[in-house]
């Protein structure tokens, strides 16, 4: 299993709504935002922006919760 950084909440939000996953958020109560993105499945993103995400959480999130390989999650970090 590779090795995930950890991340600030607001720099993984940051990755997930640039080029190539495209997610928007559509709907935002206090800190928990709705993200969706064409093909790939919505997210509830409950995350204060300033938090640091553990690098079992990133890996958590755009492996199991996106969907993509190890190796793509890695490279856009």
């Amino acid at each position: 299993m590779a090795r995930f950084p950890s991340l600030k909440a607001k720099r993984l939000l940051r990755i997930l709504t640039s080029e190539p996953l495209s997610y928007r958020v559509t709907r935002q109560s206090g800190s928990h935002r709705r993200l969706q993105a064409d093909g790939y499945p919505a997210l509830t993103w409950a995350f204060h922006d300033g938090r640091t995400l553990a690098p079992s959480e990133v890996r958590r999130i755009l492996v199991n919760h996106v969907g993509l390989a190890e190796d793509e999650a890695l490279r856009l970090l």
